[in-house]
């Protein structure tokens, strides 16, 4: 079991969001100096999302070399306002190890194809689960097709690994929803689980149902002793 801390951009900073909500931000440090956190507990991927890109359907190359600056060669897993292969592209060429994609996956029929032909193994497809559907554009709005629909797709297309969000367990640290895992593994594609993980217990859990990783927000630094302060 992977575990994978998570680093959320909002402006120039680092948050926590609970339940994704812009509304209601946990704590907020300066993007540098929470990854330098992050780099002290030696992990061997992060997971960075740029909320503000997710928000507003672009990406920030430029806040990525700044994480990849941060990182002094740690891997990153890159998500956030994906909405094109040219836009994946520049987020490989500003840092990322692999990227993360969602929304933009879900409009057209040919378009998961497109991006599983371009991209291969750096691709990683969200799937964020809210209210049993499939939530797009940061978590703001619902995707066209059902969860059902999309994880056929993927198994169709010869997706690599999926990154699979809880959406009302994030930020929350009420454990993760491991029926809702336990589904999309019996898939047979590789899982990441992100959503209220919180410890070694949960992680164990996680890799019982057949999660090859797990994302940790506020739980990533509750498991190692850390405050948010």
């Amino acid at each position: 079991m992977q575990v994978i801390p998570a680093l959320d951009l909002l402006g120039d900073d680092a948050v926590r969001l609970e339940q994704g909500d812009f509304n209601r931000v946990l704590f907020r440090q300066p993007l540098e100096e929470f990854m330098g956190r992050l780099i002290g507990t030696h992990p061997t991927l992060i997971h960075v999302v740029d909320l503000e890109g997710a928000r507003d359907g672009a990406l920030r190359p430029l806040v990525i070399e700044r994480c990849r600056r941060a990182a002094h060669g740690v891997p990153l897993q890159v998500s956030g306002g994906l909405r094109s292969i040219e836009a994946a592209g520049d987020a490989l060429r500003a840092g990322a190890t692999r990227v993360v994609v969602g929304t933009q996956l879900w409009q057209d029929d040919a378009n998961l194809a497109s991006f599983v032909d371009a991209l291969g193994d750096q691709l990683v497809v969200a799937l964020d689960v809210k209210e049993g559907r499939l939530a797009v554009r940061g978590w703001v709005g619902f995707a066209p097709l059902t969860v059902d629909d999309a994880l056929d797709r993927c198994r169709h297309v010869g997706v690599a690994r999926m990154h699979v969000t809880a959406v009302e367990r994030d930020g929350t640290m009420q454990g993760p929803d491991l029926e809702l895992y336990e589904k999309f593994c019996a898939s047979g594609i590789p899982v990441i689980a992100a959503g209220g993980v919180r410890n070694d217990g949960d992680l164990t859990a996680l890799a019982e149902v057949g999660c090859e990783a797990a994302v940790m927000g506020v739980g990533y630094l509750a498991r190692l002793g850390l405050t948010l302060e």
